[in-house]
């Protein structure tokens, strides 16, 4: 595989205090099967859908306990230039580029309306192996009160053209790579409780959109919004045992008329 294009999602994981659970959970909901966790790495594991690589858990660090939430990794060929990007642009580095043995090198940050995400920077470790099939992600959108601190931001940090859907309805933006459209940006409205921080949504592909939230409820999970069907298939909002959100998406059920974009 070819190191992929800058700005393009390429890993996501989630730290659990129960981490145990957290593998109960997905391995029921989204069929995972777990690595061995890597001790030299603070137990990161890694999951696995058909044998192939689509995210990973991990235990927080001592003192680093906090709400459980997925991050979504861009890639990127140089995380210390990414960094100063950030940092350029008004965001915040939160964990500092390092070195993850011959893996690879990431960082954590934060975008000026308070959005986390990582970037990465591949060495043997070059992200999912397996994406847009059942078990694997599917798709990702920030969410955020400050849609214009986002919209600036992303497309300086990354090689990003943007585009917005013409619906009057809600505030929606796309972020290209290339051809490529590789994110979405919604605008948070008064329906998100103000305690709701700003976020990225990662959506995981589902073989059966209902079912998979059926497990949800029934494995203690909430749903939020949804099942509802789109152009890009029926999804569904959800949070986990644990509060980390989620969303899931059957890709081959569509319906309606894909949305008309514009530049922005």
């Amino acid at each position: 595989m070819a190191a992929l294009p800058e700005g393009t999602p390429c890993w996501a994981d989630a730290m659990f205090t129960d981490v145990e659970g957290a593998k109960s959970f997905y391995g029921d909901v989204l069929g995972w099967t777990f690595g061995e966790s890597a001790t030299e790495y603070g137990n990161y594991t890694q999951a696995y859908s058909d044998g192939k690589a689509v995210a990973a858990v991990v235990p927080p660090m001592p003192g680093q306990e906090s709400q459980s939430a997925w991050c979504l990794y861009f890639a990127s060929p140089d995380v210390g230039a990414t960094a100063r990007k950030i940092r350029d642009n008004g965001g915040e580095v939160v964990m500092e580029p390092m070195e993850v043995g011959d893996f690879g090198s990431m960082l954590i940050a934060k975008d000026p309306s308070g959005v986390t995400f990582g970037a990465w920077q591949a060495g043997a470790h070059e992200g999912f192996e397996k994406r847009g099939e059942p078990g694997s992600y599917a798709w990702a959108e920030v969410f955020t009160r400050a849609p214009e601190k986002s919209d600036a931001f992303f497309p300086a940090v990354f090689p990003y053209s943007v585009q917005r859907m013409e619906d009057d309805t809600m505030d929606f933006k796309v972020f290209n790579v290339g051809d490529e459209t590789v994110l979405g940006r919604m605008r948070m409205t008064d329906e998100f409780p103000p305690e709701i921080p700003p976020y990225i949504q990662v959506y995981f592909t589902v073989d059966d959109c209902d079912a998979a939230v059926s497990k949800t409820t029934e494995r203690g999970g909430e749903l939020h919004f949804g099942p509802m069907d789109s152009p890009f298939g029926r999804f569904a909002a959800l949070t986990d045992p644990q509060g980390a959100a989620f969303a899931v998406i059957d890709m081959k059920t569509t319906k309606g008329q894909m949305p008309k974009m514009s530049s922005a």
